[in-house]
């Protein structure tokens, strides 16, 4: 079935489709507890309840959340869905594994707090506005033996994504990378990135990366 996306939601892409491959490798046993933090239309959400683990989903949009609850009443599964930043709603729980597929496209200097849709995408000057956060604060709900998947743009940094999360403590590494075509935003974004030298200046595509982090048992 296919989601229903309205309006200022994140389409589900291929970012999408390489977290939910990770997800897929994870031989976490049904009644784990999972969280999906930026949830969207809460497609990863339901892939994880279709494997019959207790799913929370959180998202800051009032849109992504009434999108995921409509998705998951199609879909016949129960989700906890939350309207929330980040962990504000869930910082007295800990789960098995955390989904994160936060917004990490690099913004020109601008308005340090992305509004509308571009919630979706935008993460500050160098990417990091949302992972960041996400390094910080995901280790402490994590069970022992509890995993951290995000998926985000070599753009972005992934060398302090696995820094911050080993000085948490978590044993930390790059499990998948793909390289696709530029999307609407990279290719409006081109040339400022060129500028920036995040982007060489033959290089097409985009590489998007999977962090996995473990909290050692």
């Amino acid at each position: 079935m296919n989601p229903l996306v309205p309006p200022g939601v994140y389409t589900p892409q291929e970012d999408t489709t390489l977290l939910a491959e990770a997800l897929a490798e994870e031989p976490l046993p049904p009644g784990s507890d999972v969280l999906d933090v930026g949830t969207g239309t809460g497609a990863l959400a339901l892939y994880a309840a279709r494997r019959g683990m207790r799913v929370t989903a959180v998202d800051v949009s009032w849109r992504a959340v009434g999108a995921a609850r409509v998705n998951a009443w199609m879909s016949g599964l129960r989700l906890r869905i939350l309207h929330g930043n980040l962990f504000d709603r869930v910082r007295d729980r800990t789960f098995d594994l955390i989904l994160a597929n936060p917004p990490y496209v690099p913004a020109p200097e601008g308005d340090p707090e992305p509004r509308g849709t571009a919630r979706a995408w935008d993460a500050g000057h160098d990417g990091r506005l949302v992972l960041d956060r996400i390094c910080r604060e995901a280790p402490a709900l994590l069970r022992p033996g509890g995993v951290l998947l995000t998926v985000h743009s070599a753009l972005s940094g992934p060398e302090r994504t696995l820094e911050l999360l080993r000085a948490a403590g978590l044993k930390s590494s790059v499990t998948r990378r793909r390289r696709i075509a530029f999307g609407p935003v990279l290719r409006e974004r081109e040339g400022w990135l060129r500028e920036r030298g995040l982007l060489s200046a033959t290089e097409d595509k985009e590489e998007l990366v999977v962090v996995r982090a473990e909290l050692p048992v």
